[in-house]
């Protein structure tokens, strides 16, 4: 498996080291966002979501690392999803689409998918990869910062409030765009949050928050930084009001 030096990304058992800048990392998977999207078109079945994680997986784990949320952290995403079975989904930081595919698979027909992407260039290889799965019509993917489309969400989509709402954008808006949910009135009794790597890189202030509001009910999964052996965890998170 190939880890770029320009990312400062290093493994030392089980053991993760970053010292990355938002500049490094945008730069650093300009072609790996390529390559994914390659094995993607080599090696799934157009129309099969579960063949294009497949492919995606075996490329993260076989050749070059990338930040999806991987096949363990996916499973527990997978059953998340089968749990709540949501009719109103937001994703923040679509990335290259792995986890839109995993999610929009298990939806039903009548659900909302809305997922955001701040980087345009992420986002048109995510629209390929979505379409490749035979998922396009089930995903609404929109361009832009979270905390400008947060408070437009009801006005421009008709959603009153998200069942779900799955975070893996940069970790530093997580409060914040947690925060302008509950504020816009997108967050409800019931309404289930999910947050990708709050341990690694991690986001301390959003998890002081969420253990410390009597809003909330917290469960966390033990599980792995995606494709490596290190430690991390993935926080489920409840409302309660």
């Amino acid at each position: 498996m190939k880890y770029s030096p320009r990312a400062a990304f290093k493994l030392q058992g089980n053991q993760v080291g970053f010292s990355f800048s938002k500049r490094d990392l945008m730069v650093q998977f300009v072609s790996l966002r390529q390559r994914i999207l390659s094995a993607v078109q080599k090696n799934a079945t157009r129309g099969d979501p579960r063949s294009v994680i497949r492919a995606i997986d075996q490329f993260c784990s076989q050749k070059e690392w990338a930040m999806n949320v991987g096949n363990e952290k996916g499973c527990i995403l997978d059953s998340v999803v089968s749990e709540v079975n949501p009719a109103t989904v937001l994703e923040l930081g679509t990335y290259c689409g792995y986890s839109t595919v995993r999610i929009a698979s298990l939806l039903p027909p009548y659900a909302k998918f809305i997922t955001l992407e701040f980087n345009p260039d992420f986002a048109a290889v995510a629209r390929q990869v979505i379409a490749w799965a035979g998922l396009e019509d089930k995903v609404q993917l929109v361009e832009g910062a979270s905390s400008d489309w947060i408070p437009k969400i009801k006005e421009q989509f008709g959603i009153k409030t998200f069942d779900l709402v799955f975070l893996d954008h940069w970790k530093e808006h997580y409060l914040s765009d947690t925060k302008l949910m509950e504020e816009c009135g997108l967050l409800r009794k019931g309404s289930v949050l999910l947050a990708d790597n709050v341990i690694c890189p991690g986001a301390p202030d959003y998890v002081e928050y969420v253990r410390s509001s009597p809003r909330y009910k917290s469960h966390y999964f033990r599980s792995h930084l995606e494709y490596t052996k290190a430690e991390e965890n993935l926080w489920y998170l409840g409302i309660i009001e």
